[in-house]
């Protein structure tokens, strides 16, 4: 029963290749592929890939990527099924204005967090606590969940390369290389990434202290995405960072849709 989780960003689609669709199953092949690429994935990465059982997969970037990729998938008899984020699911009330129009791969990342802190929660013998989710990607997002698995609301903030082509685009005489993070820059090209840099870790501590004064505890901070390497050395939180936690919230979606 193996099962093809497949997370498709505004940069890159990844993929992931597990023995069974459920929760801590056996991953058994990974990949990933740049967006201009993914018309060849049937023909290289997915070529001598054993077929799938089942497949589930969130795309941010549109209708038109979403049929490439299952033109790709033509390879396999396997009906494609993309999340479509609902009032409620996989144990969390959704707290959007309008549920459906939150980005499926928020969904899908807090889904993920979800599992993991009912699975401390179990391990500790406690009760689960609020969490943080944070994406680093092109864009940033900073979601919040409560104790009792309800998304109470979320940020979206420029990820580093957009604030750095924003600043050159509006500001003369800045479009220099990328630079390093550090506490008192001293050349234009590190005062340009250690600004962005804080002004994202600002964000996140600030919506920390506002969750634990709502929810009374302190909450657990998850970090993913392709840029949180940038970003987690400077959060003066504890916080963990799940480079898969789009594949385990698929798998979560995807073991419940099966029990129903």
């Amino acid at each position: 029963m193996s099962f093809l989780a497949i997370d498709c960003g505004n940069t890159r689609l990844k993929w992931a290749l597990y023995a069974a669709p459920h929760p801590g199953a056996v991953l058994l092949r990974q990949g990933a592929a740049f967006l201009e690429t993914i018309d060849t994935l049937a023909e290289s990465e997915w070529r001598g890939l054993p077929a799938p059982h089942s497949m589930l997969g969130c795309v941010v970037a549109g209708d038109a990527l979403r049929r490439r990729i299952e033109e790709q998938m033509e390879l396999w008899d396997v009906e494609p099924h993309w999340v479509v984020p609902a009032a409620h699911a996989a144990g969390i009330v959704n707290g959007y204005d309008h549920p459906n129009r939150l980005g499926a791969d928020r969904w899908v990342a807090l889904a993920g967090a979800r599992g993991r802190v009912l699975a401390a929660a179990r391990a500790a013998g406690s009760s689960p606590r609020p969490a943080l989710v944070v994406m680093v990607g092109t864009a940033v997002t900073v979601d919040a969940l409560d104790a009792e698995g309800r998304f109470l609301g979320g940020l979206i903030l420029p990820g580093f390369g957009l604030m750095l082509r924003a600043l050159e685009m509006g500001t003369a005489g800045l479009k220099v290389p990328t630079g390093e993070i550090v506490d008192f820059p001293t050349n234009t090209s590190d005062a340009l990434m250690s600004g962005g840099a804080n002004a994202l870790a600002g964000a996140v501590e600030r919506q920390h202290r506002r969750l634990a004064a709502r929810s009374g505890l302190e909450p657990l901070l998850f970090m993913t995405g392709g840029a949180a390497v940038k970003l987690a050395p400077i959060i003066d939180l504890p916080f963990e960072t799940v480079d898969a936690l789009i594949f385990e919230g698929l798998l979560v979606i995807q073991s419940q849709r099966l029990a129903l």
